[in-house]
């Protein structure tokens, strides 16, 4: 079983965020690597509501903090309630900004190009997303 370790960059290289994912198999296509990737971070955000979303693709019904009024910030600040995200939509999202050329994909130090290429995981490589332009859907 493979380990992934994915990690957001950039354009100009700085790093962002980073998590890693146990359990893989040996090989998958960039699609299920894509949504894999997805369905984790929302899995991680929607266990606790309480923090700003900082997903591949941002949910557009909220904007980048992902909330909407209902409760007092402590601070006095403008009311706000977290929101579930549905990882679904957010995967499908991130698979058209994909095609589109919205973000790049390096498994390793090879760049992927192909939705349904194969990759192989073995020795437990870095899949770096590399954002080109803020990611907002719908």
């Amino acid at each position: 079983m493979a380990a992934v370790t994915f990690r957001d960059e950039t354009a100009a290289g700085g790093g962002l965020d980073a998590f890693s994912v146990a359990g893989l198999p040996a090989t998958m296509t960039v699609r299920e690597l894509i949504r894999l990737r997805v369905r984790e971070e929302v899995a991680r955000h929607n266990a606790r509501p309480d923090r700003r979303f900082t997903g591949l693709v941002q949910p557009a019904e909220t904007g980048p903090d992902e909330t909407e009024p209902d409760e007092t910030e402590p601070d006095g600040g403008r009311p706000r309630k977290a929101r579930h995200v549905d990882w679904e939509r957010q995967a499908d999202i991130a698979e058209r900004a994909f095609l589109s050329n919205g973000f790049f994909v390096l498994v390793g130090d090879r760049q992927v190009e192909d939705l349904d290429e194969v990759v192989d995981l073995g020795g437990d490589p870095e899949v770096v997303f590399i954002k080109l332009v803020p990611l907002v859907g719908g």
